[in-house]
């Protein structure tokens, strides 16, 4: 009786190490579950050398989603209808034709006593006539990214400034 016993225990608590390390795995995980346009123009994102700032003027967007794994460095998103909400070009992409993905990991600062963001950027990528666009693949990924809770997710132009955010960080 006292063998299985043993054996019990030794199986539950192996059973709870390995379901607590898959969950610290999925921790490093950071999903918002939209994209919206910038709202307010020359907002400013992070501080510091890593603070970014959006364009001029508003745009809007019908959605999207973004994943990013904090650990492994990989990233995928989409946006939808990804558009100038003010102006004469409103309603499209004006001349934008590409886009990319940004972290802006510690947007306070704090891992560098207050100074500095740190930027990730994903390539490139086409920004159709319809606004939409898509990236999967992996960037380096620094530390900080994991370590610290405040991160924010951006979509910028090429000339760098934000355009849209991700929105509901899970």
């Amino acid at each position: 009786m006292q063998t299985w016993l043993r054996k019990s225990l030794v199986f539950t608590a192996l059973a709870l190490g390995a379901a607590q390390f898959a969950h610290a795995g999925q921790s490093d995980v950071a999903r918002w579950q939209s994209v919206i346009g910038i709202i307010q123009g020359g907002n400013v994102v992070g501080s510091g050398t890593g603070a970014i700032t959006g364009a001029p003027g508003p745009w809007s967007a019908q959605g999207g989603h973004v994943t990013a794994d904090l650990t492994q460095g990989k990233i995928q998103f989409d946006v939808h209808g990804l558009v100038f909400a003010a102006g004469n070009t409103i309603g499209n992409t004006g001349t934008v034709a590409q886009v990319k993905g940004t972290l802006v990991c510690d947007t306070d600062g704090s891992a560098s006593a207050g100074k500095n963001s740190i930027v990730v950027d994903t390539p490139l990528v086409d920004l159709d006539e319809d606004g939409d666009a898509h990236f999967s693949g992996s960037v380096t990924m620094p530390v900080v990214c994991a370590t610290e809770p405040d991160i924010a997710f951006l979509i910028r132009t090429a000339s760098g400034r934000w355009i849209g955010n991700g929105t509901v960080l899970r």
